[in-house]
């Protein structure tokens, strides 16, 4: 899955990436996720960028075993249950203008 994002004021990406590894390690211990890439920022370069619909400055990517672990996962973030929810809030709390965007491997 990748995130498309910019930061909510005053968050800084150091911030953003220590609670969203606090969050992936949550989701790995129950067997959510397999793995969370580092943030990444957008170099807007005129021919290797060529996404003109969307501003966002951030990015980061993770996956999935398959289809049914990443279904899991949402159900887990659904049900709102502590300490997940928290964790996840925290996450959520820092982005703004989010984009997701899913795919398999073929």
């Amino acid at each position: 899955m990748l995130t498309c994002f910019n930061l909510e004021p005053p968050a800084t990406v150091d911030e953003f990436s220590n609670k969203l590894a606090e969050f992936s390690s949550h989701m790995q211990g129950l067997g959510l996720l397999e793995s969370t890439g580092a943030v990444g920022r957008r170099q807007r370069h005129p021919v290797m960028d060529t996404d003109d619909e969307r501003d966002h400055e951030y990015f980061f990517i993770m996956s999935f075993s398959d289809r049914e672990q990443c279904d899991r996962a949402v159900e887990k973030i659904r049900a709102a249950e502590q300490p997940g929810d928290s964790i996840h809030q925290a996450v959520y709390a820092n982005i703004c203008d989010p984009v997701f965007i899913c795919w398999e491997d073929v």
